[in-house]
């Protein structure tokens, strides 16, 4: 199977999977989901948008029901941070247990260190207060499937436009791990003391393992003012 077709049946089974999950997935905090039609997703009225719209309006009123007005401080009460891959398998509050209001959750495409990433975890650190990164990459990841020149290509074929900012596909996972790891230990804009780990999610087993590092990203690897 060449890889354009391997896009299109995982296109095709997302498509089955999001009329599935409309059809029966209960909204958050509520026993059950009133029925709706898989039309819903692919339909030229109704869009998947339009239903996770409703949900948040039904999420509103559970919250007020249940007296849960009160807002929570904005930092987190964890003091962590988690890097993270934007799949839909990995369900970032579920597998760490995650509370709302506990942690900050930061996603992109194979939850790789960009200079975004950067920027919103030192945000996370000097105005919000956060000690702890927790880095999570995972298995069948599909960054792992492309070439950074051969996505290119890719949209520049479909777009018109050659993109410039980096791609960042990978081969080796725990690898990329330890690089990523790597990546934040030494960034100037990061604090000194930072604890930073990765770790790996089997998106079959539901499992988390840890990366061991090439070297410990402790402290002492920044030279930066605590501030």
């Amino acid at each position: 199977m060449t890889t354009a077709d391997q896009t299109t049946a995982d296109q095709s089974t997302a498509a089955q999977r999001a009329k599935e999950i409309v059809r029966t997935a209960p909204a958050q905090g509520a026993a059950a989901s009133p029925a709706v039609p898989a039309a819903a997703v692919t339909g030229p009225e109704t869009t998947a948008t339009d239903e996770l719209v409703r949900r948040a309006r039904g999420f509103a009123s559970r919250r007020a029901a249940a007296g849960q007005g009160e807002v929570l401080p904005a930092p987190p009460a964890l003091r962590v941070a988690v890097l993270a891959c934007m799949d839909a398998r990995l369900d970032v509050a579920a597998v760490l247990g995650l509370p709302e209001g506990a942690a900050h959750v930061i996603r992109n495409a194979g939850g790789v260190v960009t200079d975004d990433a950067v920027r919103s975890l030192a945000i996370s650190q000097h105005e919000l207060g956060t000690r702890e990164i927790v880095l999570i990459q995972h298995t069948r990841c599909g960054m792992q499937t492309i070439t950074d020149e051969g996505f290119r290509d890719l949209m520049e074929s479909r777009t018109g436009s050659r993109p410039e900012w980096p791609v960042l596909a990978f081969r080796d996972l725990e690898e990329n791990v330890r690089e990523s790891v790597e990546a934040l230990a030494a960034s100037p804009y990061l604090r000194q003391s930072t604890s930073v780990r990765g770790f790996v999610y089997d998106v079959a087993a539901g499992s988390l393992h840890e990366v061991a590092a090439a070297r410990p990203a402790a402290a002492g690897d920044r030279q930066t003012a605590e501030g």
